[in-house]
């Protein structure tokens, strides 16, 4: 498989030299981990005390990691990867919410992105989060079989209707919903509300995509019972597979809790697994769907030797790669250059609402080992071959 990845022209094509300046400046700062944490701290203090900090913030880490402050916003940065044939998934990334009201607003707000998707080509897919439409403690609660109460029960049915109304819309517009996971103790509820979605919505094809964490050991048997779940009742399936971003929150409870952690026990261990569903996958082509989330040159490789090995086309219709915005440009405009098809996670909404994303987005750099560092060494080597 010729390595494609390593093209830092066709990378950052679209940067400027300022934008590539940012980028190797954000990356600079993120590479130091106590400047992570005081800057994390000092952020989180600055904007709980309404201090004039939203601009710096916008111009910095904001910019290079979101679309912007709203999805008109977005478009221009939409419109702009597209020309390089890089698709983006408008995220609302606005999290931790806990009133009604707001996870009424989060509806509302996904039901206007499926409409933004449906008329642009740009825009595949719609994305939310079940937190989004629904409180944590209940997913938690009906995750450990916990019975609920009557209040609660009607708050349950809400976030059903909520569910039903987001993936109603995206069945009628022909939109593919990506419907993210979330901490492993809250996730068999949402897991179980997604099954129901595909049966009800995946008859004809993949409308509604599930997530697996495959950072996770328990998650390709999932994967595997689902699929003979899906053959009984006939639907197609759909799965964004990732490696996860909740490992150090796992591992702490399990052991706080003293059950056995749900992470793999090693990095080696996910990386196996990751391809392992990969692969299950593409050999089930037939009725599934894959959005392959993945910052790992090597998994993509892998991913692309498979659909060769099987003469399966780079653009075929059910398998799609993604990268987050402001990372990995390596893979994703490499990957669109080669004729496949690939989708950029862009977030957006407020600043203050975001940054707890945004802040989860510089952690997870510098607990990845080397995605920082590979990030800094291809914007050196791409600025040393702008100097010529």
């Amino acid at each position: 498989m010729e390595k494609i990845f390593n093209n830092t022209q066709v990378a950052f094509s679209l940067k400027s030299d300022t934008e590539l300046e940012r980028a190797y400046f954000l990356f600079k700062m993120i590479a130091n981990q106590p400047l992570v944490r005081i800057g994390t701290a000092v952020t989180n203090f600055a904007l709980k005390a309404n201090l004039p900090v939203e601009k710096l913030i916008r111009a910095t880490v904001f910019d290079h990691f979101c679309g912007g402050v709203n999805e008109d916003d977005c478009i221009t940065v939409v419109d702009k990867m597209y020309t390089k044939g890089v698709c983006s998934v408008l995220d609302y990334s606005v999290e931790g919410k806990e009133e009604e009201e707001q996870f009424d607003a989060a509806l509302k707000m996904t039901l206007k992105t499926i409409e933004f998707a449906k008329e642009r080509e740009a825009i595949p897919f719609a994305v939310f989060k079940p937190t989004g439409l629904g409180r944590f403690e209940l997913y938690e609660k009906l995750g450990e079989k916990q019975t609920l109460n009557p209040a609660e029960q009607a708050e349950w049915n809400r976030v059903i209707e909520r569910f039903d109304i987001v993936c109603k819309e995206a069945h009628k517009n022909d939109v593919a919903l990506l419907i993210d996971a979330e901490e492993s103790w809250m996730q068999d509820a949402a897991d179980d509300l997604v099954t129901d979605m595909m049966r009800k919505y995946n008859k004809e094809k993949t409308i509604i995509f599930n997530t697996l964490q495959m950072y996770r050991w328990d998650r390709l048997d999932y994967l595997k019972k689902l699929h003979e779940q899906a053959k009984t009742e006939g639907f197609f399936i759909g799965m964004k597979l990732v490696r996860g971003a909740y490992m150090e929150k796992e591992n702490k409870r399990a052991e706080e809790k003293n059950y056995p952690t749900p992470i793999c026990a090693s990095k080696e261990a996910t990386d196996i697994n990751y391809d392992a569903a990969v692969l299950y996958m593409l050999e089930h082509l037939a009725t599934m769907s894959i959005f392959a989330g993945t910052h790992n040159e090597s998994s993509s490789y892998t991913l692309m030797q498979l659909m060769q090995q099987r003469g399966i086309a780079h653009n075929d219709h059910r398998i799609c790669f993604g990268q987050l915005y402001g990372m990995s440009d390596n893979i994703s405009y490499n990957l669109a250059a080669n004729g496949y098809n690939v989708a950029k996670y862009l977030p957006f909404g407020p600043v203050k609402d975001v940054m707890p994303y945004l802040i989860r987005r510089a952690e997870e750099n510098t607990s990845v080992a080397g995605q920082t560092n590979r990030e800094l060494e291809l914007l050196k080597t791409e600025r040393k071959r702008r100097k010529g």
